[in-house]
């Protein structure tokens, strides 16, 4: 898709469609949407979609008013929602040339940024295994500034990054397992670096032995697919203070729980259990562009989790890179196992800063619905840190707690810790169990499972995969200070 801007009136702008965001509250006297106003049959509301006809004296075949809802709620994540509906909307009606309306209060290079991003991101469809598709694709999309001076070009430049960083995640994550392995999933890590100019490095089974993961590898012994841990790097030309910044991401890429299996009632869902680790790797895909001033590494664990005859079972005991004893009471609680031996060696290849994000517990939908990730931290400075990046991105994220005495229910007879704690508190105890291989390294845990998934479409998204918390990941990299 072609993107670019224009500066020039409105009412000359030549397109299929002129998207104009409005707001309750507010009346749009242009196009002739003033008596629709009056009518109360427009009113601003989020995603409300009026589409005017051969508006009088509009270059443009069509007007879009796009709802943005309240205008104190409106922000630069509320405009890329706005712009991903416009673009899914107007793609139905078979527009290919669209061009999209920023006020001159939201000409700053974030909202510019993410009208391309909403733009790029609903214009995704996850349609690329049906056959005789003659779906609509956009052709153009231009952003129509509203005052000179504004950083529009550089807007554009971040929102295209970003969004296609998170395409990328969301096809990694909507593929299935027959056609994404451990494997494969490590031959799209290469081929990215390679094009983006990455350092990457992928250890296999032998070379994990050697390193005593054994927590990893007695997930992985289950399946006929071999294991890989990637390892993504980017370093900056001249670092800028001491920190660097590992992203470690679970990359399970078909979980049926194992010995202890799931319920076949969606387990098809399954695929997306990489989730957290397609993230990272889309992350360092946009890192590599936009080339923050701190060193970044990412650590994907990648396995299957099958119940074959040698699978591991319910009481087996493993032993953790970090030395550290585990007596795995459910095979189901698989990707604590393969985080904790990669945020080890993420430790110890000199990553100062953590920040991991798993598809882990069912339990943190329980508590937070589908609404917001569940953020656990052991440092306060670090939990703000990517608070403020995901507020920034509109990656709704909440903390949660790490009291000490939570670690009561992870208590083990025979080994150093169970894989699981008793029924209460299951992604704090989840939590808990990484935070024991964090040790003092600053770190935030972010529990994606109930966000990282669309299981109906949304006004602005296809279902399926998100690509949540790539976007902050981003941010947290690029904005990172001593």
């Amino acid at each position: 898709m072609k993107i670019t801007t224009e500066r020039q009136p409105l009412e000359q702008i030549e397109a299929d469609a002129l998207v104009v965001p409005i707001l309750e509250g507010r009346k749009e006297e242009r196009f002739g949407a003033a008596a629709l106003f009056d009518s109360g049959e427009v009113k601003g509301k989020a995603f409300e979609l009026t589409l005017i006809h051969h508006p009088p004296g509009v270059a443009a075949a069509r007007v879009l008013l796009a709802g943005g809802g309240k205008s104190a709620e409106f922000d630069a994540a509320q405009l890329r929602k706005v712009a991903g509906a416009a673009v899914r909307h107007l793609k139905s009606k078979s527009c290919k040339n669209v061009a999209l309306a920023v006020e001159a209060e939201w000409a700053g290079a974030n909202y510019v940024s993410a009208a391309v991003e909403g733009a790029v991101l609903g214009n995704y469809e996850p349609d690329q295994y049906k056959t005789g598709n003659d779906k609509t694709e956009l052709e153009s999309f231009r952003v129509v500034a509203g005052r000179e001076g504004a950083n529009v070009e550089e807007g554009v430049r971040r929102g295209r990054i970003l969004a296609e960083a998170q395409n990328f995640t969301r096809s990694l994550v909507n593929k299935p397992a027959n056609r994404l392995t451990p494997s494969d999933i490590a031959d799209a890590a290469r081929q990215m670096a390679a094009e983006f100019g990455l350092e990457c490095e992928v250890l296999d089974r032998d070379q994990m032995k050697a390193l005593g993961m054994g927590a990893l590898l007695g997930v992985a012994q289950g399946s006929a697919e071999p294991p890989a841990l990637i390892v993504l790097r980017y370093r900056p030309e001249k670092a800028e203070g001491t920190a660097h910044l590992g992203l470690v991401g679970k990359g399970v890429t078909f979980d049926t729980g194992g010995i202890s299996i799931k319920a076949a009632d969606g387990m098809e869902k399954m695929k997306y259990d990489m989730a957290g680790g397609a993230a990272m790797i889309g992350a360092m895909r946009a890192l590599a562009q936009l080339k923050p001033a701190i060193p970044v590494s990412a650590y994907v664990p990648s396995v299957e989790n099958m119940p074959g005859s040698r699978a591991q079972r319910p009481g087996d005991i493993v032993t953790a890179m970090s030395g550290k004893t585990v007596e795995v009471i459910n095979t189901d609680a698989e990707g604590r196992l393969i985080l904790a031996d990669a945020i080890t060696y993420a430790r110890r290849q000199g990553c100062t800063h953590l920040v991991d994000a798993a598809t882990l517990t069912g339990a943190i939908v329980v508590a937070l619905g589908h609404m917001r990730v569940g953020l656990f931290a052991n440092q306060d400075a670090m939990r703000d840190r990517v608070l403020a990046a995901a507020n920034a991105e509109g990656e709704r994220m909440w903390p949660m707690p790490l009291d000490s005495d939570y670690k009561d229910y992870l208590k083990s007879a025979f080994a150093d810790l169970p894989n699981v704690g008793g029924r209460w508190g299951g992604a704090i105890t989840a939590a808990w169990f990484l935070k024991e291989f964090a040790e003092e390294t600053p770190w935030v845990h972010l529990d994606i499972a109930g966000t990282a998934w669309l299981d109906d479409a949304k006004p602005f998204l296809a279902k399926g995969a998100i690509g949540l918390p790539m976007r902050t990941m981003v941010r947290l990299a690029t904005e990172w200070k001593e």
